[in-house]
């Protein structure tokens, strides 16, 4: 093979991007396949029954439901769905609302559970193991292009516009990237990119993160969103499979490899991020870790968001509930239904009991003389009387016993609940079951 690969003197790389001809829109010739087997541990007890994509955001949605609706938005009808780590929610809920796709019309929506059809002992060992045990059904719907996406990432994106780059550009493939201060970049994969944002390396979490060209402060990190034609991203699957010192891994095995030998690109958020009129940013956030899973709730709840949910020209598609309208109830001193600067969703009863700064996802119900204070609380969880929260994440169907206070007392919050250094509680049941109030 020498230095270079097969595809890299591909008919696309050897044309002069000045006079490629691209037909638009490139997203119906393409496929989006969404990694949605982590188990996102940093989320703690959040996902001790769930996958990490299938827990709830915004009110009423899921973390999957953003680059689900991203793909669906972009113009990519054909959409499959690998999930491993205790996948039955995040299964159900694609289920119920994803279930759409009409095939007459060469739309597709599969869900790939890992189900050993390589090994009879493996399950998905990567990322690109992901892929690669399922090559057979890419190739049946023989898209022309492969879109690889996280499944547990908060953004709004137009992956035709990364499309539209990596046809001109000729790369063998194209990673999305977001620029991120250059002393916060050790978190993420970082790409160092020459002037024409051609990738000189990949560093998984360096100590000592490459600044981008003209930017000293700032570094390139990864979005974990790929491009590839489909015939390449095929070959260098079978390639890394066939390597005994792999990891299936695309970002420990593939980028690098084809960073190496090939023409690996780095595509800027900023050229494809979708903004409303309100929005003036590029808004892209990990909720790995509870803190950043709770700010990200309650910056929804802001004036003016930096994320725009009510954006009709880029819905986030969701499961649609059916139920009946948020209600609040009494209207006493001391005994009064309300909520500000909050969002309250359908099937909720805030009856006597006061909420402020924080998300009520779906059936909620807040009894009298009740206090929700910046926090977000899922769906169909009980208040009972006389509950105080703040600073609170409470899971779903949690009910919540009279006089219970959190938020208020550190030292007693750490021994009955799990507490971040920043001082956001989780509830779930299994911690109120044992409190003796």
């Amino acid at each position: 093979m020498g230095g270079m690969m097969s595809k890299l003197t591909s008919p696309a790389a050897a044309t002069p991007s000045s006079t490629l001809q691209i037909s638009a829109p490139l997203a119906r010739h393409a496929m989006a396949y969404v990694l949605a087997g982590g188990r996102g541990s940093r989320l703690l007890e959040l996902t001790d029954r769930r996958a990490k994509p299938a827990v709830y955001f915004g009110g009423k949605s899921r973390i999957i439901d953003f680059a689900l609706s991203n793909a669906l938005n972009s113009g990519v009808r054909r959409i499959g769905v690998a999930t491993q780590y205790k996948a039955h929610s995040l299964i159900r809920h694609l289920q119920r609302g994803w279930n759409f796709f009409r095939p007459e019309r060469n739309e597709t929506f599969d869900i790939l559970p890992a189900s050993q059809r390589v090994s009879e002992t493996a399950w998905y060992l990567g990322t690109a193991d992901a892929v690669f045990q399922n090559i057979d059904i890419i190739e049946d719907y023989d898209p022309k292009y492969m879109v690889i996406l996280a499944g547990d990432h908060i953004y709004k994106m137009d992956y035709e516009q990364m499309l539209q780059q990596h046809v001109r550009q000729g790369a063998d493939v194209t990673i999305g990237c977001i620029e991120v201060p250059r002393a916060e970049a050790s978190g993420f994969g970082v790409m160092h990119v020459d002037e024409q944002d051609r990738v000189i390396s990949f560093l998984e979490k360096p100590d000592d993160p490459p600044a981008m060209p003209g930017k000293p402060d700032v570094s390139l990190a990864s979005m974990g969103i790929y491009v590839f034609e489909t015939k390449f991203l095929i070959e260098q699957l079978k390639r890394d499979f066939a390597d005994p010192n792999s990891t299936r891994d695309f970002g420990k095995d593939i980028i690098p490899y084809i960073v190496k030998h090939g023409t690996c690109v780095a595509h800027h958020f900023a050229h494809s991020c979708v903004r409303s009129s309100t929005e003036t940013g590029t808004y892209w956030r990990d909720v790995g870790t509870l803190d950043a899973y709770w700010a990200a709730n309650i910056d929804l709840t802001d004036v003016v968001p930096e994320l725009d949910l009510y954006d009709r020209n880029w819905p986030i598609w969701t499961f649609g509930e059916i139920t009946p309208p948020a209600k609040f109830v009494h209207d006493v001193d001391g005994r009064r239904g309300l909520a500000t600067a909050s969002l309250v969703s359908g099937g909720c009863i805030v009856s006597g009991s006061a909420v402020h700064r924080s998300l009520l996802f779906t059936g909620v119900h807040a009894h009298s003389y009740s206090s929700i204070d910046h926090s977000v609380v899922l769906p169909y969880v009980t208040v009972h009387r006389n509950v105080r929260l703040k600073n609170c994440v409470v899971d779903r169907g949690v009910v919540l016993p009279d006089g219970l206070v959190v938020g208020e007392d550190p030292e007693l919050d750490a021994t009955r609940f799990r507490r971040t250094e920043k001082g956001i509680c989780l509830i779930t049941q299994a911690m109120i079951d044992k409190i003796v109030l």
